[in-house]
């Protein structure tokens, strides 16, 4: 474990020297539109769901104004977001939630961000993490790849995944750390095509050196 911690700090230090700005790359402007976005973002681009938001929050900037949504107007405006319907019901079941049991505030605590319609580990995580400042691994599928070709983790399960990693990276790295390796995943270690000869973590990494 002393050895993968040490391991996690080495690779820590690299993306942050690589990329210092671990920025979210959903556009967003208060937690209520940070939470609407991620929903969105479920099996689609975070560059599509930038391009549709701007008109969604124009119509429904608030929990409030979501909650009084008609169903077939939001479908609409998400449309290209992909599995639309279902998501524009979970949109407004979740504006529903959080004027009922919230006030109309984003809430931070874990159970109650996943009992929202719609919300996972994945997505609470980002909450948590992005708006709260919290220790927060979100165990996307950049991460998950990233984890298991750099050996620190051995599972390709997003709940496995995080509680490892939450046992390697200090606590106020790891929501940075995610960030960075989705910005690495996309930029450098490809799916299907990783970039080897140019990553600032082979070193660090079994299947580089091999290749």
């Amino acid at each position: 474990m002393i050895r993968l911690q040490e391991k996690a700090r080495r690779i820590t230090a690299l993306l942050k020297e690589e990329y210092p700005d671990s920025l979210c790359s959903l556009e967003y402007v208060d937690p209520f539109h940070l939470l609407v976005s991620v929903r969105l973002a479920a099996q689609c681009t975070d560059a599509r769901v930038n391009l549709v938001t701007p008109e969604l929050f124009r119509r429904f900037p608030t929990p409030q104004a979501m909650a009084l949504a008609d169903v077939d107007e939001v479908e609409g405006i998400i449309r290209s977001c992909g599995f639309f319907r279902t998501k524009a019901r979970d949109l407004i079941a979740m504006g529903q939630q959080l004027c009922e049991r919230h006030n109309g505030l984003v809430p931070e605590a874990m159970e109650e961000l996943t009992a929202l319609q719609g919300i996972g580990r994945k997505s609470a995580n980002l909450i948590r993490g992005d708006v709260y400042g919290l220790p927060a691994v979100v165990a996307d599928t950049h991460l998950i790849r990233i984890s298991n070709l750099l050996g620190l983790v051995t599972s390709k399960d997003p709940v496995k995944v995080e509680r490892q990693l939450v046992e390697l990276l200090e606590p106020e790295e790891s929501n940075d750390f995610c960030h960075r390796c989705v910005l690495h995943g996309r930029a450098v270690c490809i799916a299907r095509r990783p970039q080897c000869g140019k990553c600032v973590l082979a070193g660090e990494c079994g299947f580089a050196q091999e290749k």
